[in-house]
């Protein structure tokens, strides 16, 4: 009869552990579907394109093409080449102009750091449209930053370097390093704040304390701690300038289009729908394993 008493006793928390055990894995259930329903099927669908034959008129079929890939990269690696090489400039900008900023709202922000934080996403208040079109007027041919970088001779070095072309920025490669710049800083600045803020300030204390000059300690202290910031700017700025169209389409022109426009051009005005699968899925496929490559490089995995 005791057993008889202690047994339901026994079962009641193994059935509760049962159920809290199978917990999480309802509470992933809408990520998952959405992940499968708004991710995993769209790229599904798009790699079967990308090896389909055909034509918008006859209709496409799954013939297994893969020369499409190499087709559109023999056709395109310019655009391929000129997209990494926007995309990186553009990065090392943001970090250069980032990094001082975010080390400012920090360690020296004090009462105005939030005012300051404010400011530096206020550019998400407007549209990327809105924000792209304003550097058309920024940038206008006799206006004061063009009449400025020429009084500097700014203009005289990238002018040098191919960037710019005579007193003309905009078209130019300048330009559309410009707007990438400007419309991808806060993601460099927002992890840069966050790595930074965790950092102990009594390690700056003990470095004082052991006579390091504040070069030092920003070297050997600061900047080390900070590398998972650093390493999760550089990415949310370079991943999505290197796939961007819309800033090469507004500020550049022929010469300086990116492989975004080119893949945007294959899908809404050529319709060649293979084409713009394959060339979406080579900067894939470039962007992660240039990511890959950079993570380990890096030297850590503790991303912000």
């Amino acid at each position: 009869m005791a057993a008889t008493l202690t047994e339901p006793e026994n079962e009641a928390p193994a059935r509760g552990r049962r159920r809290g055990r199978w917990t999480p894995y309802w509470l992933l259930l809408p990520g998952i579907l959405w992940l499968v329903v708004f991710f995993a099927l769209p790229m599904i669908y798009q790699a079967s394109t990308s090896v389909q034959t055909g034509s918008l008129e006859e209709g496409y079929k799954v013939t297994w093409h893969f020369a499409t890939y190499w087709d559109a990269f023999q056709e395109y690696w310019p655009q391929f080449l000129r997209s990494v090489l926007y995309a990186a400039a553009a990065t090392v900008l943001c970090l250069v102009l980032g990094y001082p900023l975010a080390y400012l709202i920090a360690f020296r922000a004090g009462r105005w750091r939030n005012l300051i934080m404010v400011l530096v996403i206020a550019p998400f208040f407007t549209s990327f449209l809105i924000r792209t079109l304003a550097w058309k007027t920024i940038l206008a041919d006799g206006g004061p930053v063009v009449g400025a970088l020429d009084t500097l001779h700014v203009l005289d070095v990238t002018n040098w370097l191919g960037w710019t072309a005579g007193d003309r920025v905009l078209a130019t490669p300048l330009a559309v390093v410009c707007g990438l710049t400007y419309n991808f800083l806060p993601f460099m600045i927002l992890p840069l704040y966050t790595s930074l803020e965790r950092i102990d300030g009594r390690l700056h204390e003990a470095a004082g304390d052991l006579y390091a000059r504040p070069w030092t300690t920003f070297r050997k202290v600061t900047f080390p701690l900070s590398m998972p910031g650093v390493v999760s700017g550089t990415l949310l700025t370079f991943i999505p300038a290197s796939g961007d169209y819309v800033n090469a389409e507004l500020l550049g022109s022929t010469d300086t289009r990116m492989i975004g426009n080119v893949i945007q051009t294959q899908f809404l005005r050529v319709l060649d729908y293979p084409t713009a699968a394959a060339l979406s899925f080579l900067l894939m496929a470039a962007i992660l394993f240039m990511v890959t490559f950079y993570i380990r490089r890096s030297g850590t995995e503790d991303l912000v």
